[in-house]
């Protein structure tokens, strides 16, 4: 019973790290141009989310 135990915290923390993972805001540089609709992406969003890689259209429509 403690192995299915052990096993089953162990893929609750993975999953918990990966969900985490994809909450953080993205590191590294941000794009000028948005990759779905090639609209520039203003200096402020770039600022307020660094390393976005969409405008504020295409990241609501894609759910990010």
């Amino acid at each position: 019973m403690a192995d299915q135990l052990d096993r089953a915290w162990e893929l609750s923390e993975m999953h918990l790290r990966e969900a985490l993972a994809h909450c953080r805001p993205l590191q590294g540089e941000s794009r000028t141009h948005c990759l779905e609709c090639d609209a520039p992406i203003p200096e402020g969003r770039r600022k307020a989310a660094p390393g976005c890689q969409y405008c504020v259209q295409c990241a609501a429509e894609l759910g990010g």
